[in-house]
């Protein structure tokens, strides 16, 4: 699959943008806040329907507008499809294929595979549970159409069942509806944490070769899935913890609060490992987050480097760059010479200079 180019109107800081991209090496660079991760952001967004970062729309349109165009066209399989999504302040989002508008969100999925990695991925094995999470939920909603469908109707209950938390308090009448969330909640959350407990299963069959390599075969990386609670007493434990979550105003268990646990020699390194173990483990991640999509969609996926090579060593880049020869890639930085010292090779240049782009190649 190959994104071929994109339009933007009113997004971010780009009044209008329109790009073509190689099939290859696309190198998007310039100073920092003039734009460049907004262009990654928008070709995410018109394949996932999510920003990379979580914003709301009303966040993304430009100043002093109400609304916001992405047209894409991606090549899957010699079909072209062109994809066409409107943005508006105050109302859901428009999206169109091959000009047909669809009704779904998730019909969009299956389209298009991206792979974002950001410098803030490289953070994700010392920060919070909720980004490691989030990890998960954004590729298998890529991957998985069942996923999605379970995790939407999974988060629209928590929030309900939350509120319904909120209000027992002034509506002690309500307090026999639970056992109705907690019967919704279960339904979901058991298919939630099996697709998670695949997914994580597939992924250790790959981490294992790339971490060790990157490491020199020093370290041997396993990732465990810790579930807040086990398919086969969740139920039980939702009614366990009733009043604790009545109390707390709050769900206190599902799979809303799992956790990856990244094992080096039975040592968590979440907590004990140093910045260069952290950060060497994330690279490892994303590189076999890669490898899967290609195993399961046999097909390669397009990858959005952010920022990401000035945040390595030498020998990180390196084998970075070398793993992604042959992936669609775009990539934005600062600068060239991290390219030019690993004689990387670029098909395309690009300079982002305060909203405007200009090609240098």
């Amino acid at each position: 699959m190959i994104i071929q180019s994109i339009k933007l109107e009113n997004f971010r800081n780009y009044n209008e943008l329109d790009i073509c991209f190689s099939d290859g090496t696309n190198i998007i660079y310039g100073d920092n806040a003039q734009g460049k991760t907004n262009i990654l952001e928008a070709v995410y967004l018109c394949g996932t329907t999510k920003s990379h970062k979580g914003s709301k729309d009303r966040e993304i349109i430009k100043f002093h507008n109400d609304e916001s165009h992405i047209r894409t066209i991606i090549s899957k399989n010699s079909i072209e499809y062109k994809i066409d999504m409107h943005l508006r302040k105050n109302k859901t989002k428009g999206i169109a294929i091959n000009g047909i508008p669809i009704k779904k969100a998730s019909d969009l999925f299956g389209i298009v595979n991206f792979v974002f990695f950001s410098p803030e991925d490289l953070n994700i094995i010392k920060n919070g549970p909720s980004e490691r999470r989030r990890f998960i939920d954004l590729e298998l909603c890529q991957l998985d159409k069942v996923y999605l469908y379970n995790l939407t109707n999974y988060n629209k209950i928590i929030n309900q069942r939350n509120k319904l938390l909120r209000d027992l308090p002034y509506q002690s009448e309500l307090k026999d509806t639970l056992s109705v969330w907690n019967l919704q909640l279960v339904n979901y959350g058991v298919k939630i944490i099996e697709r998670r407990r695949l997914f994580i299963e597939q992924i250790n069959q790959i981490i294992f070769k790339i971490h060790s390599n990157l490491t020199g075969g020093s370290e041997e990386l396993f990732i465990k899935y810790e579930q807040n609670v086990s398919a086969e007493f969740f139920l039980n434990k939702l009614e366990q913890n009733i009043s604790k979550d009545i109390k707390l105003k709050t769900t206190t268990v599902g799979p809303h609060r799992d956790d990856l646990n990244f094992l080096v020699k039975d040592i968590d390194i979440r907590k004990y490992g140093s910045q260069g173990q952290q950060r060497t483990a994330a690279l490892s991640l994303k590189l076999s987050e890669i490898e899967l999509v290609k195993n399961l969609i046999d097909d390669k996926p397009i990858l959005l480097l952010d920022d990401v090579l000035s945040e390595l060593d030498s020998n990180r880049q390196n084998y970075l760059l070398n793993s992604i020869y042959d992936i669609q890639t775009l990539i934005t930085c600062t600068g060239l010479e991290e390219f030019i010292n690993n004689r990387f090779s670029i098909d395309k240049i690009y300079k982002v200079n305060d909203g405007t782009v200009i090609i240098e190649n």
